[in-house]
Formats: structure tokens, sequence, C-alpha cells
């Protein structure tokens, strides 16, 4: 077996597949081949598993000082800006996505490990005054223990350091299974792990399908915790896996998300931002803004403007100059995309610019043109469905609950926006909006200490700032009776 299909990392040892099978990963821009890994089993999943328990239970990691922790992670971090020109071409050949993208989401998962170094040491308990000087309570914070952790394709490694910087903060061993189409950051970001003398056991990769591979980290007793950003189907399959041994379970499960524009808005701010909020990543992002909801009596300004942008839009693949945006992840995501986005016009939307797969020049690929559909109402399947695609619905209002209620017309709840130069409109509606996360005059932009996370179907749980620590440990409550005595309650 080959050093390069040893591509699974169990126990502290690189490994290949018990099986033997691969997978090679091609760039979706043009098909090209980037790497051969190794196509895990549910039994190397299960020695995965197996692993991170006997490392947890071991305490060679959970009683780290949790300054030493954080240490760690800092170290973590000064590693990955290292090594960033490798990890950024990396990201941007297993995803398409064009490379300054690739580095920008660097400098954000840099920025994650860093937030989270700093804190780890950050939550002592407390006392608890029992209101008796004879008795000691103290609430601490102790690990989940072993963590099963599923990433998505659409930001591999950020996706990824949401999850492995808090566990790792909090003393938690894992097991990471990222998407079978871009595997690649995450071993290398194991591979920083194994430099920096993490102990063995602790931090585990296995690579390959859901179904077989990623299964046992929602269903194995000894995962205590399992976490999952991707699609609501498979997120109801992982919470009803878990539910069966009542592990904890974090779930992102993506958003239909309203960019809500008013008549008084700062119109070209609120025009540029509408195409960056839909069309970044070619708009496969969770919060992305595909609903835009615009005041009737700027909309057909607003959308004439929107339309004449997009339409200029270059696609093209990571290492092209020229290129603003890329393209798909794989030939059957751009079939769903062109199967929404036709149904869309079927059911009444009117297509005012893309709707098809670019030019000659794209044929190698996996593009979707920039598609902007107007005419859209709230009943309409392109409206309720999340297309996770470059397209635009419009929709109109003309009054703020009118806006309010069409923004909140969805089983999702991730994100939004509204904008508008009245403060007053922006704090009722930004309130209104059920949604973890609502920008103001802006979009797309998060913090790294401040929380995310969704309402109703978007998920539960939060990643990222105090809340995404916490939900890598357990409260304890320790009671103790410094003058213990015979109660009495049962007289002998």
């Amino acid at each position: 077996m080959s050093e390069q299909t040893a591509t699974l990392f169990i126990n502290g040892s690189w490994l290949p597949s018990s099986s033997g099978e691969t997978r090679t990963i091609y760039c979706p821009a043009d098909g090209s081949e980037v790497g051969v890994v190794s196509e895990a089993t549910a039994s190397d999943t299960e020695a995965a598993i197996a692993a991170a328990r006997a490392s947890f239970d071991s305490g060679v990691w959970a009683n780290v000082p949790a300054g030493e922790r954080g240490d760690f992670l800092l170290k973590v971090a000064d590693e990955i800006l290292a090594r960033k020109d490798a990890f950024a071409r990396a990201e941007a050949l297993d995803t398409g996505k064009r490379l300054v993208e690739a580095e920008g989401d660097m400098d954000d998962i840099i920025s994650c490990f860093r937030y989270f170094g700093k804190i780890a040491d950050q939550h002592p308990g407390r006392l608890v005054d029992a209101g008796d000087s004879s008795v000691i309570s103290r609430i601490v914070y102790e690990p989940v223990g072993v963590c099963g952790m599923i990433t998505p394709w659409n930001y591999p490694l950020l996706q990824a350091a949401w999850k492995l910087a808090p566990a790792l903060a909090a003393g938690n061993s894992f097991v990471i299974k990222p998407a079978e189409l871009t595997p690649h950051t995450t071993i290398l970001t194991m591979q920083v792990f194994e430099d920096l003398g993490l102990p063995a056991g602790v931090a585990n990769l296995v690579l390959g399908a859901g179904g077989e591979v990623g299964a046992p980290l929602s269903s194995h007793p000894d995962i205590d915790l399992v976490s999952f950003t991707g699609g609501l189907v498979t997120g109801r399959k992982i919470a009803e896996s878990a539910a069966k041994s009542v592990k904890k379970v974090a779930l992102e499960l993506g958003g239909k998300n309203p960019n809500v524009v008013f008549a008084d808005a700062d119109f070209d701010a609120a025009v540029d931002n509408a195409l960056n909020a839909a069309f970044v990543d070619s708009g496969q992002v969770c919060s992305a803004g595909t609903r835009l909801i615009v005041q009737d009596t700027i909309a057909e300004k607003f959308v004439d403007e929107l339309v004449k942008h997009a339409e200029n839009i270059v696609m093209g693949g990571p290492f092209d100059e020229k290129a603003e945006t890329g393209p798909l992840i794989s030939k059957e995501h751009r079939d769903k995309v062109t199967d929404y986005v036709n149904r869309g016009i079927e059911g009444g939307a009117r297509l005012r610019v893309g709707g098809n797969w670019g030019g000659p020049e794209h044929e190698q690929g996996y593009y979707y043109a920039p598609t902007i559909l107007d005419q859209c109402t709230a009943d309409m399947s392109v409206v309720i469905e999340e297309g996770f695609g470059p397209v635009i619905t419009v929709e109109t209002f003309s009054t703020e609950e009118e806006a309010i209620a069409l923004a909140n017309h969805t089983e999702y709840g991730l994100a939004g926006a509204v904008w508008t130069s009245d403060r007053g409109v922006a704090n009722r509606v930004s309130r209104a909006i059920r949604a973890g996360t609502v920008w103001i005059n802006d979009f797309h932009p998060y913090l790294p200490q401040a929380e995310w996370g969704g309402f109703k179907m978007s998920g539960v749980g939060r990643e990222l700032g105090p809340t995404g620590l916490g939900e890598y440990v357990e409260a304890k409550h320790l009671y103790e009776n410094t003058e213990p005595a015979v109660s009495g309650w049962f007289p002998r």
C-alpha cells in the first residue's frame, strides 16, 4: 500500500483502509485529479472510536491543564499560518473555489483556533451559595468525552475548525469524518496535530461516504456527542440515530435566508451585497442570502441593476485571476440546481439572467451561471426549498409587517439581513426575524467570538463564541459537607 493511500489517522498512525479501497478526488473546476485517499469502512470508524475512547478514558488530554490545551491551539494557528499556501491550494483544488476565497477561509480558520486557544481556560466553574457555612458547593465543567464530527464540502476546514478547536480546548477526544469529496485540508490538519505532539488517540480521522463510514459516529454507544453540519434530511437521520443512546447532538442544517431591502436603504451598497449574499462560493453557503425580499417601490429598479451586474460575473477555476466565482462541487449537485431552477420556472418564476452552465470554456467543470428569478411568491418551490446554488429569488413587500412575515415564511432560521437607513426599522425587523444571525446593512461577516447557529429546522446548538465551547463540556455540581453528621431522618 502506498503512502498516498494511507490517509486514515487512527490512534496516532496513518493507515490505509482495512478493505484496501481508495477514492480519487477530482477538482470540480476542470475534472483534473487532485489525489487518491483511503476509503474507510465502518470497522475503520469503529477502530477510530475505540482509540478515541481509550485516549479520553486515560486522561492523556483531558487532564492536561486548560491553559496548556489553549497554548496548543495557538500553536496550531501558527502552523496553519506558516503552511497557509499549501492549505489554501488544497482547499481550492478540492472545492474548485477561487484561490483568493480559500486564502480568506484560512485566515478565518486561524482566527478560530486562536480564539478558542485564548478562552480555553476561561471555564473555571463557580461557587454556589448553599446557605450553610459547612457546605462547599461548586459547579465544575468537564469535557463531554468522545466527539463524533461530520463536516460538509463547501467550507471543509472552516466547518471542521469550528468543531475541532472547542473540542480540543475542552479536553475531548474525537473522530472526524470530512465530506468524501473534500478531504485534503482535514488531512493536513491532522498532520499539524501530529507534528505538534497531540497524544495518540485524541485526534482520529476517517474518510469515506457518510452512509457507511459516518453512520457509527451517531449510533455508537462510545460516542458522547455528535456534531454535524450539512443537509436537513441527513441531520434528521443523525438526530434519530443519536437519540437511541441519548447522546448530545449539535446540528447546523442549512437555511433559506431572507435578505430584506427597504426603499430607504443605501441603493448601491444593497445591490452589491445582494450579489455577495447569494453568489459567493457559487451560492454553496448555508447562510447565503438567496431570498431577496425588496420593497415594491424600488423593486423594478433594484432587480434591473442586479441583473446587469450578475450577467457580467466571470466564472472560472481556482487559479483563473479573472474569475469572480467558481464551479459547483459535482455533476450531481449541478443537476440538482438545474432541476431546482427549472421547477421554479415551471411554477411561475421569471428567469431574468443565468439558468445555464456557462459557455464552451466551462465544459470541463461543473459550472452554473449566477441566476435571478423574479415574480416569485412565498408558495413556490424555489422560495421554500434550499437550492444551495447561485440562485436569487425575488419577492416584494409594501409594509414593514409584510416584510417580517415574508422573512419568517420558512421552516429554516439560520441567518438573514435587513437593509434600511432607519435605525428604528432596523431594530424592529432584525429582532423580529427568527434566525440565529441577522445582519443590518451587511451580509455574511461572522466573528469567532459570536455564536453561530439556527432557529427552527436550521438546527440545534451553537458553534463559536463561549456557547460554542459550552457545547463540548458538561456541567457538574460538587457538593461537599465539611461537617458530616448523622441526619436522624430514620431513627434507630
